[in-house]
């Protein structure tokens, strides 16, 4: 159904955003009224029989159609308001439009009976009332969801348009007769009938799996993605509270200081930035950066191996991870050895690199230029579990997550991918090693955030960029707030970035606030040139280049257990009941559709 115009402002991150693209644009109020009037002109021209004198022809535009529909227009709002629930005017707006649009093919199948059968006697009066049903069918189904998934607080407005219809028609082309009046009501009770069906039939799926009703989360949803609502957002996390689990989740920071201060801090979680716009752990990086605050310098929120299991339902949730954040970056230890190496690869072909500095490791893992999506978070455990009992060093993993391809690159414990993935990190790890050398630690920083969600696809925390130079080497991490990038991508922006430094890698935080914007994955490449982000990687890197300062580095983990988070499966069955709701709405749609057809037919021959 349609989206609102966005409040300005109202923006998880420092720039207003547009979520419309979720759903279909109602047009502006003066287009809106401007379709009324052509679709109020066409249904007139589909019923009036030849020969109507052009007084006649005006009043049926105007009372059995225009007037109604603006009345209902702006009537709407109100009454839904005085009825517990709420509509705002561009989306009345547009469901009036809409709901005169679909009359259109009723009125055509009404006109084609008057004409093959003359000898029914069917008036036109009688062709005004039947089409008052699939009115009132399409305008419950849509202010069931939009407005207030109650009958009775929803039915009295759905009732305004074809009711005020009815009653003007009546009074411009009388005289109406009991039986006319009587058929009315049918007709109205008709469309009641199978909206009712409809209803239930698309509601049944995740009512069955979840005990709740989708389409009561309809409205829940467009106030939260639209206008960050907090009783809406409260709602949503209600229903995915429902079925969360505790977990014993990590967290890792890893913190490089001069002076005292920190100039910039790594953030690891073992969160998963889902499940979408800001609810929960989504929009994880802004997050998570602010709650750091300025004392923890530049915040990095990389991806870690992990899923949509790990997602996080609530904002109390992810406050418990953020507060464990906050109680690490405080309690940070030095490195305990001054080593450091360049960021290496063991072999060609591995999935995996790795830079030594001091005691940790910092392994960044990518299948680029095949896809690469989320990493199990039982593979991470696994390496982290093996490294250490073979006396290696702490090991920070990172999942680049930085070559889109659809519903593929996920890796999943004991595949034969799981399997080279392992072998890779640990080889990448041994290589960085072997590498690391005594020596300091020199990093600079720096980000552009101006970016504009909606037509670039990079959320508030933007392009990020930590260069770090060790063992001769200089290496430049480049970050992007953004929910994967673009296949065949990775290769040009690294290959331009290392043009200024020695090595380079490109990773994405996996931020699902971006599918707002158009309602999908929304990968980073499909608004914004592979070359506008590698000229402006080359920019950030080059001003961090320029601020290069030696830093000691400190570090910790920190378990953050009871965390609620959606568990192993919730993702697959919300989607597979998502796409049993699609399903069934298909047939549902028709077929209630077709049933008020015929059924509003045989009371227009029964009652001419």
């Amino acid at each position: 159904m349609a989206a609102e115009p966005p409040t300005p402002g109202e923006t998880s991150g420092t720039k207003p955003h547009s979520a419309s693209h979720l759903f279909l644009r109602a047009p502006s109020p003066p287009v809106a009224i401007g379709l009324l009037v052509v679709l109020s002109v066409a249904i007139a021209v589909i019923l009036a029989a030849p020969g109507v004198s052009i007084s006649s022809y005006l009043e049926l535009v105007a009372f059995a159609f225009l007037v109604p529909a603006l009345i209902t227009a702006f009537g709407t709002t109100p009454l839904a308001a005085a009825l517990g629930g709420r509509i705002e005017l561009p989306r009345s707006l547009f469901l009036v439009v809409m709901t005169l649009a679909l009359e259109i093919p009723f009125a055509l199948v009404g006109r084609g009976v008057q004409l093959l059968a003359p000898s029914l006697g069917i008036s036109l009066i009688a062709l005004v009332f039947v089409i008052q049903g699939p009115a009132l069918w399409f305008r419950h189904m849509g202010l069931y969801g939009l407005s207030s998934p109650s009958q009775s607080r929803s039915l009295p407005v759905s009732l305004l348009q074809p009711v005020l219809a009815i009653l003007l028609a009546s009074i411009v082309f009388p005289p109406v007769t009991v039986a006319l009046a009587f058929s009315a009501v049918i007709y109205l009770v008709l469309g009641f009938v199978c909206v009712l069906l409809f209803l239930r039939a698309v509601d049944r799926p995740l009512r069955k799996e979840f005990h709740s009703s989708g389409l009561a989360m309809m409205r829940p949803l467009l106030d939260h993605v639209n206008r960050r609502d907090p009783a809406a957002t409260q709602k949503l996390e209600e229903f995915f509270l429902k079925s969360a689990i505790p977990m014993n989740l990590r967290v890792s920071l890893i913190g490089f200081f001069a002076g005292g201060r920190a100039r910039a801090t790594i953030a690891l979680p073992t969160v998963h930035p889902g499940p979408f716009g800001a609810l929960g752990a989504s929009d994880l990086p802004r997050k998570l950066s602010e709650r750091l605050g300025p004392d923890a310098g530049v915040v990095f929120v990389p991806h870690t191996p992990c899923d949509h299991d790990v997602d996080l339902p609530s904002e109390a949730e992810v406050a418990k991870v953020g507060e464990a954040c906050q109680r690490l970056f405080a309690q940070m230890a030095p490195a305990s050895v001054a080593l450091a190496s360049p960021l290496v690869a063991p072999y060609p072909g591995s999935f995996a690199r790795a830079q030594l500095l001091g005691d940790v490791a910092l392994v960044v893992v990518s299948q680029a230029p095949a896809p690469t999506d989320d990493i199990a978070l039982s593979i991470a455990d696994r390496i982290v579990r093996e490294v250490h009992a073979e006396g290696g060093p702490i090991v920070a993993l990172i999942d680049a997550h930085n070559s889109y391809v659809v519903d593929r690159g996920d890796v999943q414990y004991g595949t034969p991918t799981a399997e080279k993935l392992v072998a890779d990190a640990k080889a990448a790890i041994r290589a960085a090693v072997a590498a690391a050398r005594s020596g300091p630690i020199e990093i600079g920083v720096a980000a552009k955030t101006d970016y504009d969600l909606p037509h670039q696809g990079i959320a508030s925390q933007g392009l990020r960029t930590l260069v770090v130079r060790a063992a001769g080497s200089t290496s430049a991490y480049l970050l992007i707030d953004g929910n994967n990038l673009n296949t065949g991508m990775r290769e040009p922006i690294v290959r331009a970035l290392e043009g200024v430094v020695d090595v380079a890698e490109v990773m994405t935080t996996d931020n699902h606030v971006v599918h707002e914007s158009d309602g999908s994955t929304n990968p980073v490449g499909e608004r914004y040139s592979a070359s506008s982000i590698a000229r402006d990687a080359v920019a950030v890197a080059r001003e961090a280049i320029a601020n290069l300062t030696p830093v000691e580095l400190r570090r910790g983990t920190k378990e953050v257990p009871e965390v609620l988070a959606l568990g192993p499966g919730y993702t697959a069955r919300l989607l597979t009941s998502i796409g049993d709701t699609v399903s069934v709405l298909g047939n549902a749609l028709l077929t209630t559709l077709l049933l008020l057809l015929a059924s509003s037919l045989i009371v227009l021959i029964a009652v001419p």
